[in-house]
């Protein structure tokens, strides 16, 4: 697996992918996140879990009626709980009537790494049944999964881990995908072992009976990886269209993403 440095910027990435560096670039986006019209905004920190710092997570919901659902949003690299309310995820809070939560979880892949941290149990075992309980939901409901970037990749995968008992439908923007471990950033995995177990490719038969979309910009270092594994779904959505791995192509497809969630919940 590739060692080498972490690119954050867009022409980083390519110039990495391109000469086998590995490196991957996720949402640039940082801070608190604008408060989208028509939901009512809160946050909070969750307990200090799964090898991490108590962790910020925010919650919108929509203002005046009970949420008809659930969205959890993982952010890409680089991002925080503020990302998905920055890229416009949160506006369509009103419009669809779904909740949407989010949490700080650093830059581990969203599985467990060998330093102990854990952010995919973070998600399932702490922010899922938090969310739930404030939005008034079941705790047993089924909720949408959306990412981005790492976060992309982490939905999928997250998604693999609950099952379609438990997951209404993925969103996975742009997801950081790779089909070997030879291509991998060491960021991402800890060695071969780690991804043979959490790579989405090897994953494909527990993501069968779940309805995935997958968005990719045909100028993205990571569409041939996201076309390979459409071709392996079964219930899959694909928009493959014009544009690269950057924010504003997140941004301007957040309110379809939201609105495709809304049809499953």
């Amino acid at each position: 697996m590739s060692a080498g440095p972490l690119p954050r910027r867009r022409s980083v990435l390519r110039a990495a992918l391109a000469v086998g560096a590995g490196g991957v670039a996720g949402s640039l986006v940082a801070g608190c996140g604008r408060d989208p019209s028509g939901a009512v905004l809160t946050d909070g920190v969750l307990d200090a879990r799964h090898g991490l710092d108590g962790r910020r997570w925010r919650l919108a919901v929509p203002e005046g009626r009970s949420a008809r659902g659930l969205v959890v949003a993982l952010h890409g690299f680089g991002g925080d709980a503020g990302s998905a309310f920055d890229l416009g995820y949160g506006d369509a809070v009103a419009s669809t009537g779904l909740a949407l939560a989010s949490v700080d979880g650093g830059d581990g892949y969203w599985h467990r790494r060998t330093d102990g941290t854990d952010s995919g149990a973070m998600v399932r075992e702490e922010l899922i049944p938090l969310a739930l309980s404030r939005t008034g939901l079941p705790a047993t409901s089924k909720v949408g999964l959306l990412g981005w970037s790492m976060g992309g990749f982490g939905a999928l995968l997250l998604a693999s881990d609950l099952g379609p008992q438990r997951v209404a439908g993925v969103v996975a923007a742009s997801a950081a995908l790779w089909r070997t471990g030879a291509e991998t950033p060491a960021v991402a995995y800890d060695g071969k072992a780690d991804f043979d177990r959490h790579s989405v490719f090897n994953r494909v038969d527990r993501l069968t009976r779940i309805p995935v979309r997958l968005d990719c910009g045909l100028s993205d270092p990571f569409v041939a990886a996201n076309r390979a594994l459409a071709a392996r779904l079964a219930k899959v959505e694909t928009h493959f269209e014009p544009g690269d791995h950057e924010d504003a192509w997140w941004a301007a497809h957040a309110s379809a993403e939201m609105a495709w969630l809304s049809g499953r919940a």
